[in-house]
């Protein structure tokens, strides 16, 4: 006897963001527009520099390539490498390590991929600032792609209160190493980096700016 199921058109949505969730994780959804562009479809070799427990790495993991982590916090590096080994692939332990990323261990230009989400923000003052930036661009090979999301003043400029050290006290009560469109710009010649996408910015009700900043490394 042939047995038919009837699926109603209702769960289809359900279903697809079940699909979406497994593929993607909790994925910056910045990142997401990246990979549908395809941008970052030659990368074969990734770095997530400040990883937490990797919710940006999802797509990655389950793609073929190297991906690699590196976190301050040795629970979540933990946890990742847990999830990471969930994916069926074998994955060398020292790919994901505790450390800092202004000292990251790894050699030079190494990553065809950087990412640096809602990590820059936490830099104590510009030396620190400037230190996490130039370790992750020494470790991108040349051509190579740097996508970042940071916290910046950009359509907030009068509710921050500078307290010094570059850093500030924003709306939502939180203390942030704060950029602007000047300095990006101003960091992506010094570095001799060209933006791949525009700058964006994305103001949450006047409470806090995030910003999206793509920079390409020359050959």
């Amino acid at each position: 006897m042939v047995r038919f199921i009837v699926i109603s058109p209702y769960l289809c949505p359900v279903m697809k963001n079940q699909q979406l969730q497994e593929t993607f994780g909790n994925i910056d959804i910045y990142l997401f527009d990246q990979i549908l562009k395809g941008t970052y479809d030659d990368c074969r070799v990734i770095l997530d520099a400040g990883c937490g427990t990797g919710r940006n790495l999802t797509y990655f993991l389950q793609s073929g390539v190297q991906v690699f982590g590196v976190d301050q916090n040795p629970e979540a590096i933990s946890q990742l490498s847990s999830y990471a080994g969930t994916f069926g692939q074998a994955i060398p332990e020292e790919n994901f390590r505790v450390a800092a990323v202004e000292e990251l261990p790894f050699e030079k230009e190494t990553f065809d991929l950087v990412i640096s989400s809602a990590v820059l923000h936490f830099a104590e003052n510009q030396k620190h600032f400037e230190a996490m930036l130039n370790s992750m661009w020494a470790v991108l090979n040349p051509g190579g792609y740097f996508f970042c999301r940071l916290a910046s003043d950009i359509g907030i400029e009068s509710l921050v209160s500078s307290i010094g050290n570059g850093r500030y006290l924003l709306p939502d009560g939180s203390e942030r190493f704060l950029v602007n469109q000047e300095l990006l710009l101003r960091l992506s010649n010094e570095l001799s980096g060209e933006l791949y996408e525009p700058i964006k910015t994305t103001n949450v009700q006047n409470l806090r700016s995030m910003t999206t900043w793509c920079l390409r490394k020359s050959n």
